[in-house]
């Protein structure tokens, strides 16, 4: 027996032929997958305002390698958070910026906050979370 259930939606026509485009773009099968990914999205993005919030985050991070402790920095704030920090890689992106990327896993509020003082290192160019919850649920 199926777990799904039918439900119907009203849609204005305009915002139905933009959302039609954007599934044929994405590749979706059909309006029904679309829909759960949707969801599955904005209850994740909900999950995330509860105080005890669990989640798992990628902070990027590009820098210019030539500034003075910066490596070393970034090196022991992961040593410093071994629980919330699970794996990092460096990219040389030319002769003088690296990305990092460093993936999080924890409380928000934890990951939020330790990526704000990655972010904030002096020669730190660009600092950015991407942040999902982590749910058994949808």
């Amino acid at each position: 027996m199926s777990n799904l259930e039918r439900v119907g939606v009203s849609l204005d026509k305009p915002l139905l032929a933009e959302f039609d485009k954007m599934i044929r773009v994405k590749g979706y099968a059909n309006r029904s997958e679309a829909i759960r990914d949707l969801i599955r999205m904005a209850l994740s993005e909900a999950a995330l305002e509860s105080p005890r919030a669990q989640g798992i985050g990628g902070v990027f991070l590009v820098y210019d390698h030539h500034a003075s402790k910066l490596a070393e920095q970034l090196i022991q704030l992961q040593h410093t958070h071994l629980l919330q920090v699970i794996a990092s890689v460096h990219v040389h992106l030319d002769h003088h910026h690296c990305l990092e990327v460093i993936i999080l896993k924890g409380a928000v509020q934890e990951i939020r906050h330790l990526a704000d003082k990655m972010a904030s290192l002096k020669g730190v160019k660009l600092g950015k979370l991407t942040l999902t919850s982590v749910t058994n649920e949808h």
